[in-house]
């Protein structure tokens, strides 16, 4: 803050303004140590990621098609009755498990499907024993 000294009117007269030289100058240290310390905290474990493939999908009629709509309503192959409950779904998972050999699980979930419905799929089919589990997805369009 700063007062003006002199003048004709004889009163103080009171500068309002905020003096931002020390915010600047915190900022600054700050972008500096940010700079020297993020190659440190972003030194992330070497990995060679997947690379993407695009397969046209030839269902295999070895293989197991469940389907999850966006109640949360599993299906079975083709049927069209919903399979009753996750036990359910256990029971029938638990006889392809033991299969030679054994089939690969394509799970086709609906884009508006619950992640919690999936998940509890996945976590079924893996419970019952099942090494292979996949995914089902529409290719993007060509162009």
């Amino acid at each position: 803050m700063g007062m003006q000294i002199g003048g004709d009117s004889g009163e103080d007269q009171v500068n309002s303004t905020i003096n931002t030289t020390p915010l600047v100058d915190i900022m600054l240290v700050l972008l500096i140590i940010f700079i020297i310390t993020s190659p440190i905290v972003l030194d992330l474990a070497k990995v060679k990621l997947p690379a993407e493939k695009n397969e046209d999908y030839h269902p295999d009629a070895k293989n197991v098609i469940i389907t999850v709509n966006k109640d949360g309503d599993i299906y079975w192959g083709g049927l069209r009755t919903p399979v009753a409950s996750d036990d359910a779904l256990f029971e029938l998972m638990a006889k392809e498990a033991v299969k030679n050999p054994q089939p690969e699980v394509h799970i086709r979930g609906d884009q508006n499907a619950r992640y919690e419905s999936i998940g509890k799929t996945i976590l079924t089919v893996q419970r019952a024993g099942i090494a292979k589990v996949g995914f089902v997805l529409e290719p993007p369009p060509k162009g």
